[in-house]
């Protein structure tokens, strides 16, 4: 099971690896005026970029849809929409709650074990 695990976080950090090169080399320029020829920062988004790239990829399609279809612009700034603030709340809640729950439900319970001395092998 944790073989599996690992194996799944690989594949999607790998097309994730994929997305970052595809989205920092080309997307990038074509979505963005100002980051034409800024090289430097770029190596900063790849973590973001290796986490969330499904979300990245999906931004940049509708991007580039709106430059292609959308004459005015409006298609690339939009208000948030109406489940945003609830889906925050959402959030705002449901991330202690599942910390606290971890934290209850490990195996050694809320106290730690004792600290032991390690001593070098001789």
């Amino acid at each position: 099971m944790a073989a599996d695990l690992i194996w799944a976080v690989q594949i999607y950090l790998g097309l994730g690896a994929v997305a970052a090169l595809g989205f920092l080399g080309i997307g990038l320029d074509r979505i963005d005026e100002n980051a034409r020829g800024a090289w430097v920062f770029r190596p900063f988004l790849i973590p973001g970029i290796l986490l969330i790239w499904p979300l990245v990829l999906f931004r940049w399609w509708q991007l580039e849809r709106a430059d292609t279809e959308d004459t005015e612009g409006q298609g690339r700034f939009r208000p948030p929409l109406l489940w945003q603030p609830r889906l925050a709340l959402l959030l705002a809640v449901a991330v202690p709650v599942m910390i606290l729950g971890a934290m209850v439900l490990r195996q050694d319970g809320p106290n730690e074990a004792p600290a032991q001395l390690i001593e070098p092998a001789q």
